[in-house]
Protein backbone atom coordinates (compact mmCIF):
# COMPACT_ATOMS: atom_id res chain seq x y z
CA UNK A 1 0.00 0.00 0.00
CA UNK A 2 1.48 3.39 -0.96
CA UNK A 3 1.00 6.73 1.09
CA UNK A 4 1.88 9.88 -0.90
CA UNK A 5 4.18 12.48 0.94
CA UNK A 6 2.70 14.65 -1.81
CA UNK A 7 -0.50 15.31 -3.43
CA UNK A 8 1.74 16.29 -6.61
CA UNK A 9 0.28 20.10 -6.50
CA UNK A 10 2.03 23.23 -5.58
CA UNK A 11 1.36 25.01 -2.65
CA UNK A 12 -1.37 27.60 -3.33
CA UNK A 13 -1.82 29.76 -0.24
CA UNK A 14 -2.22 33.84 -0.97
CA UNK A 15 0.43 35.98 1.56
CA UNK A 16 -2.43 36.26 4.15
CA UNK A 17 -2.51 32.16 4.31
CA UNK A 18 1.20 32.08 4.15
CA UNK A 19 2.75 34.35 6.49
CA UNK A 20 1.00 33.00 9.38
CA UNK A 21 1.39 29.34 8.30
CA UNK A 22 5.36 29.33 8.08
CA UNK A 23 5.48 31.57 11.17
CA UNK A 24 3.97 29.31 13.10
CA UNK A 25 5.85 26.68 12.33
CA UNK A 26 9.32 28.06 12.56
CA UNK A 27 8.58 30.13 15.99
CA UNK A 28 7.30 26.63 17.34
CA UNK A 29 10.09 24.60 16.28
CA UNK A 30 12.42 27.27 17.80
CA UNK A 31 10.01 26.84 20.96
CA UNK A 32 10.24 23.25 21.64
CA UNK A 33 14.01 22.75 19.94
CA UNK A 34 15.36 21.96 23.00
CA UNK A 35 12.69 19.42 23.49
CA UNK A 36 13.58 15.69 21.83
CA UNK A 37 10.02 14.40 22.30
CA UNK A 38 8.47 16.91 20.59
CA UNK A 39 8.07 17.28 16.45
CA UNK A 40 6.74 20.58 15.14
CA UNK A 41 5.54 19.81 11.84
CA UNK A 42 3.02 21.66 9.06
CA UNK A 43 1.32 21.19 5.82
CA UNK A 44 1.99 17.33 5.89
CA UNK A 45 0.01 14.52 5.41
CA UNK A 46 -0.78 12.42 8.50
CA UNK A 47 -2.08 9.28 7.63
CA UNK A 48 -4.76 7.63 10.42
CA UNK A 49 -5.76 4.45 8.74
CA UNK A 50 -3.61 1.62 8.35
CA UNK A 51 -4.32 0.41 4.84
CA UNK A 52 -6.12 2.98 3.35
CA UNK A 53 -4.23 5.94 2.21
CA UNK A 54 -7.38 7.98 1.95
CA UNK A 55 -7.89 8.35 5.49
CA UNK A 56 -5.90 11.34 5.64
CA UNK A 57 -5.65 15.10 6.42
CA UNK A 58 -2.95 17.94 5.76
CA UNK A 59 -2.85 20.29 9.08
CA UNK A 60 -1.37 23.55 8.60
CA UNK A 61 0.72 23.27 11.87
CA UNK A 62 1.02 20.24 14.01
CA UNK A 63 2.46 19.97 17.27
CA UNK A 64 2.75 16.22 18.86
CA UNK A 65 4.03 15.40 22.39
CA UNK A 66 5.86 12.01 23.24
CA UNK A 67 7.37 11.20 19.74
CA UNK A 68 10.74 11.74 18.35
CA UNK A 69 11.88 15.08 17.09
CA UNK A 70 13.15 14.08 13.67
CA UNK A 71 12.05 15.06 9.96
CA UNK A 72 9.70 12.55 8.40
CA UNK A 73 7.96 12.29 4.84
CA UNK A 74 4.76 11.69 6.17
CA UNK A 75 3.12 11.24 9.39
CA UNK A 76 1.54 7.82 10.30
CA UNK A 77 -0.61 7.21 13.12
CA UNK A 78 -0.59 3.74 13.53
CA UNK A 79 3.66 3.74 13.73
CA UNK A 80 3.87 6.82 16.38
CA UNK A 81 1.85 5.48 18.60
CA UNK A 82 -0.64 8.84 18.53
CA UNK A 83 -2.12 11.57 16.82
CA UNK A 84 -1.49 15.28 16.96
CA UNK A 85 -1.43 16.81 20.21
CA UNK A 86 -2.66 20.31 18.85
CA UNK A 87 -3.54 21.61 15.61
CA UNK A 88 -3.83 24.98 13.77
CA UNK A 89 -5.40 25.34 10.40
CA UNK A 90 -4.95 28.44 8.40
CA UNK A 91 -8.59 29.57 7.33
CA UNK A 92 -9.04 30.35 3.30
CA UNK A 93 -12.25 30.75 1.24
CA UNK A 94 -10.79 27.52 -0.22
CA UNK A 95 -10.53 25.34 2.78
CA UNK A 96 -13.14 26.88 5.28
CA UNK A 97 -15.84 24.16 4.80
CA UNK A 98 -13.37 21.33 5.45
CA UNK A 99 -12.00 22.93 8.20
CA UNK A 100 -15.11 24.03 10.29
CA UNK A 101 -16.80 20.83 9.42
CA UNK A 102 -15.15 17.38 8.13
CA UNK A 103 -12.09 18.07 9.83
CA UNK A 104 -12.92 19.26 13.19
CA UNK A 105 -14.88 15.86 12.80
CA UNK A 106 -11.29 14.13 12.43
CA UNK A 107 -9.88 15.67 14.44
CA UNK A 108 -11.91 14.75 17.30
CA UNK A 109 -12.17 11.79 16.51
CA UNK A 110 -8.48 11.31 16.59
CA UNK A 111 -8.31 12.62 20.08
CA UNK A 112 -6.21 15.79 18.92
CA UNK A 113 -6.52 18.00 22.24
CA UNK A 114 -6.32 21.33 20.62
CA UNK A 115 -7.49 22.53 17.59
CA UNK A 116 -7.59 26.19 16.60
CA UNK A 117 -8.49 28.21 13.41
CA UNK A 118 -7.06 31.78 12.28
CA UNK A 119 -8.67 33.75 9.50
CA UNK A 120 -6.07 36.16 8.21
CA UNK A 121 -8.57 37.94 6.14
CA UNK A 122 -10.93 38.46 8.96
CA UNK A 123 -13.83 37.05 6.11
CA UNK A 124 -15.17 33.55 7.53
CA UNK A 125 -14.66 33.97 11.54
CA UNK A 126 -15.70 36.98 13.94
CA UNK A 127 -13.37 36.98 15.57
CA UNK A 128 -10.87 35.78 13.43
CA UNK A 129 -9.19 33.39 16.21
CA UNK A 130 -10.84 30.64 17.52
CA UNK A 131 -9.54 27.74 19.66
CA UNK A 132 -11.42 24.84 20.56
CA UNK A 133 -10.48 22.14 23.73
CA UNK A 134 -11.58 18.75 23.09
CA UNK A 135 -13.99 17.53 26.24
CA UNK A 136 -15.47 13.76 26.37
CA UNK A 137 -15.03 13.59 22.26
CA UNK A 138 -16.34 17.35 21.78
CA UNK A 139 -15.18 20.64 21.03
CA UNK A 140 -15.88 22.98 23.11
CA UNK A 141 -14.65 26.77 22.71
CA UNK A 142 -11.70 28.21 24.88
CA UNK A 143 -13.13 31.19 25.90
CA UNK A 144 -11.12 34.59 24.69
CA UNK A 145 -9.78 37.23 26.36
CA UNK A 146 -9.77 40.96 24.43
CA UNK A 147 -7.62 43.76 25.55
CA UNK A 148 -7.78 47.64 25.95
CA UNK A 149 -5.05 47.24 22.88
CA UNK A 150 -7.40 45.48 20.98
CA UNK A 151 -5.62 42.25 21.39
CA UNK A 152 -7.36 38.56 21.36
CA UNK A 153 -5.69 36.17 23.73
CA UNK A 154 -6.63 32.24 23.98
CA UNK A 155 -4.22 30.32 25.90
CA UNK A 156 -3.35 26.51 24.68
CA UNK A 157 -3.15 24.39 27.55
CA UNK A 158 -1.30 21.81 25.66
CA UNK A 159 1.35 23.82 24.38
CA UNK A 160 1.89 26.26 27.48
CA UNK A 161 1.80 29.21 25.25
CA UNK A 162 -0.98 32.25 24.26
CA UNK A 163 -2.06 32.71 21.18
CA UNK A 164 -2.65 36.21 20.44
CA UNK A 165 -4.16 38.07 17.30
CA UNK A 166 -4.18 42.38 17.15
CA UNK A 167 -6.91 43.91 15.99
CA UNK A 168 -5.47 46.81 14.83
CA UNK A 169 -2.34 45.14 12.63
CA UNK A 170 -3.72 42.21 11.87
CA UNK A 171 -0.97 40.35 13.55
CA UNK A 172 -1.08 36.53 14.62
CA UNK A 173 1.06 35.57 17.37
CA UNK A 174 2.46 33.10 20.25
CA UNK A 175 3.49 34.73 23.39
CA UNK A 176 5.33 32.74 26.19
CA UNK A 177 3.60 33.75 29.42
CA UNK A 178 6.33 32.66 31.37
CA UNK A 179 9.14 34.55 29.72
CA UNK A 180 6.12 37.70 29.23
CA UNK A 181 7.63 37.40 25.62
CA UNK A 182 6.56 36.91 21.97
CA UNK A 183 7.39 33.93 19.71
CA UNK A 184 10.20 34.91 17.13
CA UNK A 185 11.13 33.63 13.99
CA UNK A 186 14.99 33.34 13.48
CA UNK A 187 14.88 36.28 11.00
CA UNK A 188 13.27 38.25 13.72
CA UNK A 189 15.50 37.27 16.30
CA UNK A 190 18.19 38.26 14.76
CA UNK A 191 16.56 41.42 13.37
CA UNK A 192 15.94 42.39 17.40
CA UNK A 193 19.76 41.33 18.54
CA UNK A 194 20.55 44.24 15.68
CA UNK A 195 18.02 46.66 16.97
CA UNK A 196 19.49 46.33 20.21
CA UNK A 197 23.01 46.77 19.56
CA UNK A 198 22.54 49.46 17.57
CA UNK A 199 20.87 51.15 20.79
CA UNK A 200 23.89 49.94 22.29
CA UNK A 201 26.04 51.73 20.27
CA UNK A 202 24.15 55.03 20.05
CA UNK A 203 23.90 55.05 24.20
CA UNK A 204 27.64 54.73 24.43
CA UNK A 205 27.94 57.43 21.85
CA UNK A 206 25.85 59.76 23.91
CA UNK A 207 27.78 58.64 27.26
CA UNK A 208 31.02 59.57 25.47
CA UNK A 209 29.51 62.88 24.14
CA UNK A 210 28.12 64.00 27.59
CA UNK A 211 31.39 63.38 29.30
CA UNK A 212 33.42 65.08 27.10
CA UNK A 213 31.40 68.09 27.87
CA UNK A 214 31.69 67.93 31.13
CA UNK A 215 35.26 67.66 30.79
CA UNK A 216 35.52 70.86 28.84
Amino acid sequence: IHYPDSDGQPMAESDFQRRPLTYAVEALGIFFAGRPDVYVSGNMFVYYEQGNPESVVAPDVFVVFGVPNHERRSYRVWEEGKAPDFVLEITSAATFARDSGSKRGTYAFLGVREYFQFDPTSDYLEPPLLGLRLVRRNYEEIPPTMAPDGTLSIPSQTLGLVLQWKASTGEFRFFDPARGLLLLTHSEEAAARRNAEAELERLRAELARLKGEDGR
